[in-house]
């Protein structure tokens, strides 16, 4: 079986390519992070997130949602009582880090809700219950999170409403809601300067949309190639899918952004189940396939000439991955000719396992044709520059000098007034009814807490209204008067 799979339409290719030795290692027992409770949760998420600093994982718990923030260097095993992020009332089905700051780490939730949250240096010390902002503005739970690629404090989260919002973090408020899909979103991903966005959905349509008008420039009705997951392809004008042809064997397709009429190749992977996650490089232009419950994880390069893909090989493991976490390239080893790093969450052993994709050289210099300009720790836009109409390129940084060093960007999170949330003019938070018992439990619970916060108020406005009688009471009756 192993062999049939490669025996595609892979021609033989003679061009030299220098990532075509690259292999994937494992990282030392000691150096991977066990005994962690991975959630049970069947979400086709990666409940993983890494970036320079922190390693985020979504937990099994009981009541509500957490998730585990660990820093890099605390490897090995976890102790079981260790703190979590636990403000959610619902499943966390998704966590995202800033790309700019790295201790702000967004969640969301099947309590309908999206939260920021901030870690402290060094990690937790105890649990944390509170969020910098508590974001509501979908009616259902929401699937997926993912923050502009070129634009601080600009978050987007899918939610199983149909509906994706563009959350201002700079105001703490939905300003744009995208309001074209007629089914659960299944994945997001923008091209690399954030002025274009492409999802996947169950309705089995492709779509090309600019996120600011909402308006859908390119749609495919995948008929034959039931779409599951997309990736942009950096600036190539090119998306990749994965997907299920009708005969059920896992594809990927490379499609022209500019016409998504029909798919430039479609290439049969094999006849497993599990859903393939795409994964790509700008830099090197090498794209990663993981199947959600395999252990081997293939991969290729990507070129704009015919054939598009030549397959490289192939990393394999015994142990079944239930999701992955990329670390961004400014974490990488570079000393070690890291082009890549995953994070592999295998849940039956309770472990999160590092493997490095690395280009074999000898030599101990910076290899700088492995390691072109990347984007850095530096927004290009402000969240107005880009509502207002602005597109620029990422902020390019060296991985050669100081590449460690970390971003000057702090959080602020802004007051917030609880009150209805308006996009396009529709109250977002309007009398949805609920479908489920699970959704009036939490509109139930939502309401309670809006209760509680209301009797709260009045309280306190009793207690300031006997104060200020008390007082007009002594200044009537003060000598001064008389």
């Amino acid at each position: 079986m192993g062999w049939a799979c490669h025996q595609m339409s892979w021609r033989p290719q003679y061009r030299s390519s220098k990532f075509r030795n690259v292999y994937g290692k494992v990282a030392n027992r000691e150096h991977c992070f066990d005994g962690i409770p991975i959630t049970k949760n069947v979400h086709d998420n990666h409940f993983c997130a890494v970036n320079a600093r922190f390693l985020a994982i979504v937990t099994e718990s009981a009541g509500g949602g957490s998730f585990l923030v660990i820093p890099l260097e605390q490897t090995g095993r976890i102790e079981p009582n260790y703190p979590k992020v636990c403000g959610h009332q619902g499943n966390v089905l998704d966590i995202k880090w800033n790309p700019f700051i790295d201790n702000i780490i967004a969640s969301c939730s099947e309590d309908t809700s999206v939260r920021i949250w901030e870690i402290p240096e060094g990690g937790l010390k105890r649990n944390m219950t509170e969020a910098l902002l508590e974001l509501h503005g979908h009616s259902r739970r929401v699937g997926l999170v993912e923050w502009h690629p070129t634009t601080n404090n600009i978050l987007f989260s899918a939610g199983y409403d149909y509906k994706v919002l563009i959350w201002n973090l700079d105001v703490g408020e939905p300003v744009k809601m995208i309001d074209c899909h007629t089914d659960v979103i299944l994945c997001m991903s923008f091209n690399t300067d954030g002025s274009l966005l492409t999802t996947t959905c169950k309705d089995k349509k492709l779509r090309v949309i600019e996120p600011r008008s909402g308006r859908v420039l390119q749609e495919a009705n995948c008929k034959n190639h039931r779409v599951n997951r997309v990736v942009f392809l950096g600036n190539m004008k090119r998306l990749l899918t994965t997907g299920v042809s009708r005969w059920n064997t896992r594809q990927i397709a490379l499609w022209d952004q500019e016409d998504l009429s029909m798919p430039l190749i479609e290439e049969e992977i094999d006849g497993l189940s599990g859903l393939l996650f795409p994964f790509y490089d700008a830099d090197t232009h090498m794209l990663y396939l993981a199947g959600k419950g395999d252990g081997n994880i293939r991969y290729y390069e990507i070129s704009t000439e015919k054939p598009y893909l030549s397959y490289l090989m192939e990393f394999r493991s015994p142990a079944p991955q239930k999701g992955l976490g990329v670390m961004p390239k400014h974490g990488l080893d570079v000393s070690a000719c890291e082009v890549f790093r995953f994070y592999k969450l295998v849940t039956l052993k309770g472990l999160i396992e590092p493997i490095s994709m690395i280009v074999p050289r000898r030599s101990d210099s910076y290899q700088e044709d492995i390691y072109p300009m990347t984007p850095g720790t530096e927004p290009a836009l402000t969240p107005d520059e880009w509502l207002g109409g602005i597109n620029r390129d990422p902020v390019l940084m060296s991985l050669k000098e100081g590449y460690k060093k970390s971003s000057k960007m702090v959080f602020k999170a802004p007051i917030k007034e609880k009150k209805s949330v308006v996009v396009n003019g529709i109250d977002l938070l309007e009398n949805v009814p609920p479908r489920t018992e699970n959704e009036l439990l939490r509109m139930f619970f939502r309401q309670q807490d809006e209760i509680r916060r209301l009797k709260e108020e009045l309280s306190q406005k009793d207690i300031r209204i006997r104060q200020l009688q008390l007082e007009l009471k002594n200044l009537r009756n003060s000598p001064k008067n008389c």
